[in-house]
């Protein structure tokens, strides 16, 4: 699928397939990616005589890894204007639009709408203050998701994933911290949700909600702003069930920084973390509660209360003081 990085059990194939000594282009076809990737794929690691399928796999994980410097962070004169634009109260659009034209010359100073959209959202990171939001029509503190089809099949919505199996064997090991379990609890008639993200060492939640809806776009959006302020040292994986919800899984894992892994079907002890984290926040949200009624506010409350609750699993300190731990030792 273009767009979507190659995956483990791809990269296994690959290895097989070339121990039988297939051309590039009946590995393609099998795999339903362009003759290119395969040979691209082949060729930056080792060639037909040195590939290996989990030594390719870990560099793709490290370069996804690698922090990114976006656009409007590393053009200043760029973010400046963008800024003059949004303060007239201009859409992003029409700022993006307006560039060209000011500056036909200047290829530095060109930035579309979507990266425009993303820096303010991203809370600061994006190179663009979060005050301007207050400067676009909608005045939303997230953006509202864009409607798309509902009738594609799960596999065809979520392409080509990478499997629990092919996570860090360090992820299981829950003395390393930055991995991740989340899932969505669901309201009334699943028509409500809520958005839960739990650190697997220290337990730590995040809990966002989804004033908007719960599809793709709309858990994408909210998954960003949970992610925004992640250290690095916390920012290493997501784990997730095969959900609708995570249609745009790439898109977030090369904009939040951090590898998505999906588990087996019908798999939920695969993340029990989130699993039991969503048992205790059913004492706040009981089955039948619509979750269009929560509040932003409740919401964080109730993640603080959460962080706040000392834990058994963790010699009865709570997940906030281990979170803090964490990253005070990373510093």
């Amino acid at each position: 699928m273009p767009g979507v990085r190659l995956g483990a059990e791809e990269r296994q194939a690959i290895e097989v397939a070339l121990a039988r000594d297939e051309p590039f282009a009946t590995m393609a076809r099998r795999l339903h990616r362009p003759t290119s990737t395969v040979s691209r794929e082949v060729n930056d690691n080792g060639g037909r005589d040195g590939y290996r399928a989990m030594a390719a796999q870990r560099a793709s994980n490290a370069r996804a890894r690698r922090p990114k410097v976006r656009k409007l962070v590393a053009n200043v004169a760029l973010a400046a204007v963008v800024a003059e634009g949004l303060v007239k109260r201009w859409s992003p659009a029409e700022v993006a639009a307006r560039l060209v034209l000011d500056h036909p010359d200047d290829p530095e100073m060109r930035v579309s709408h979507e990266t425009i959209y993303t820096s303010l959202y991203l809370q600061g990171k994006g190179g663009l203050k979060r005050e301007l939001i207050a400067a676009l029509r909608s005045g939303r503190l997230r953006r509202r998701p864009r409607r798309r089809g509902e009738n594609a099949k799960r596999a065809n919505v979520l392409g080509s994933i990478t499997p629990i199996s092919a996570r860090p064997p360090e992820a299981a090991d829950r003395a390393f911290p930055g991995h991740w379990e989340g899932d969505l609890i669901m309201g009334a008639f699943n028509r409500s949700a809520l958005v839960t993200v739990v650190e697997r060492r220290s337990r730590f939640l995040l809990l966002g909600d989804l004033p908007e809806g719960h599809d793709a776009q709309a858990v994408y959006a909210c998954l960003i702003e949970l992610t925004a302020d992640l250290p690095d040292a916390v920012r290493r994986s997501l784990t997730w069930d095969q959900g609708r919800e995570m249609a745009n899984w790439a898109q977030l894992q090369a904009d939040a920084d951090i590898d998505v892994f999906f588990c087996d079907p019908h798999s939920p002890w695969q993340r029990p973390s989130n699993e039991h984290m969503n048992g205790l926040l059913r004492q706040y949200f009981p089955k039948g509660t619509d979750l269009n009624n929560v509040s932003l506010e409740q919401v964080r409350f109730v993640a603080a209360e959460m962080n706040g609750r000392p834990r058994k699993v963790l010699g009865w300190r709570t997940p906030a003081e281990v979170y803090a731990d964490v990253i005070a030792t990373a510093a």
